[in-house]
């Protein structure tokens, strides 16, 4: 053999190496490597309850794999965020965040990811320069059995009609400004969500106002789950899960599907979180089959992954927006108006949960 031989098939064979190293470096969504973490410990935030439950099992096998100490915490609130991003001490390494934070803070609270180290190929939607969805859940109005017997409410438009729907209502009052439901005040008062203005938010605003005194504005999930339990409101605003979890636990409710919000939980990694790579990890981790498979089983929202086939029973399936019906029952909210908006918004929304 010929020097020009060995070179040849030196090279071919440097080659072959070198494309064999990158492919095993390429990530796998739901894959990590064995003790690649081993000694680190990651925090993982998000909104508690139920939730958090689902979270933990769906990432045990990423712990378990990788060795790393997988910690827990929440509720996210975006103050927190703030406060450990200004300080530069983050203790939060992934957050599972509301719609809109991504898009408001990119590049201010949260960095933007690289998608060279998240696969990606199996994700059943977009993705985003600072967040990638972790899950879809629902939300949507709910009605006590009791309270309208014969005549119950078929969409927020009863819902915003309290001659003739007389009742408790409870709203989402976690934090950011609920744009889904200021766009059906908006209609239920007579305007149009059609070319949105400021004016616009203080008519949706105004309408949420007139439903009166004794409108409950939830926290937390896990209270809107039992104030349904506890038969405490005449109609809510929930979150599918908790309606799934109360119907679950014998509520006597009934969920109206129609203009039903589709919400999204997207993972996202502080601005200074101390390793980014073993953050991009977890977050490839949960897109797998697996984890979000574990998930949806428990919590009832829809998975990211489109290989995920979990196993679920009839409660949770019938809380599940997969189908053809529940996709024409959807009402697509302006998210982009919402984005451009959010501090003025989240100002008037703020006005208004002073005094609930």
């Amino acid at each position: 053999m010929n020097l020009i031989s060995k070179t040849i098939i030196t090279t071919l064979s440097t080659i072959a190496l070198t494309s064999t190293a990158l492919a095993q470096d390429k990530p796998i969504a739901g894959e990590v490597a064995q003790g690649s973490l081993t000694g680190k410990t990651l925090t993982f935030a998000g909104y508690g309850g139920l939730q958090q439950d689902a979270q933990q099992a769906a990432l045990q096998g990423f712990a378990e794999t990788s060795g790393a100490r997988l910690l827990f915490d929440g509720p996210v609130e975006i103050a927190k965020i703030q406060a450990q991003v200004n300080s530069g001490n983050i203790h939060w390494d992934v957050v599972s965040t509301a719609d809109l934070m991504p898009w408001v803070y990119c590049g201010k609270l949260f960095q933007k990811l690289d998608y060279s180290k998240i696969d990606t190929s199996k994700h059943s939607g977009e993705v985003y320069p600072c967040g990638v969805p972790g899950n879809n859940y629902a939300s949507l109005l709910m009605y006590k059995n009791s309270s309208y017997p014969n005549n119950p409410p078929k969409n927020w438009q009863d819902f915003f009609d309290t001659e003739n729907f007389p009742g408790i209502r409870a709203i989402d009052g976690t934090g950011e400004p609920s744009g889904m439901l200021i766009e059906q005040a908006i209609i239920a008062a007579g305007g149009s969500v059609q070319n949105m203005t400021i004016a616009d938010i203080d008519l949706g605003i105004n309408k949420i106002r007139e439903l009166g005194a004794d409108t409950i504005f939830w926290k937390t999930g896990n209270e809107a789950q039992q104030l349904v339990e506890a038969g405490e409101v005449d109609m809510l605003m929930i979150w599918g899960g908790r309606a799934m979890s109360a119907t679950r636990n014998g509520a006597d409710y009934t969920p109206v599907w129609q203009d039903w919000f589709m919400g999204m939980d997207q993972l996202v990694i502080p601005i200074g979180a101390k390793d980014p790579d073993a953050s991009h990890a977890l977050i490839n981790y949960w897109l797998g089959k697996q984890p979000n498979e574990i998930y949806t089983q428990i919590m009832g929202h829809t998975p990211v992954n489109k290989d995920a086939q979990p196993k679920v029973d009839e409660i949770t399936a019938a809380f599940m927006m997969t189908s053809e019906q529940r996709q024409r029952q959807r009402y697509h909210w302006n998210t982009a108006f919402w984005v451009e908006h959010f501090e003025v918004s989240a100002e008037k929304w703020a006005e208004l949960l002073v005094g609930y």
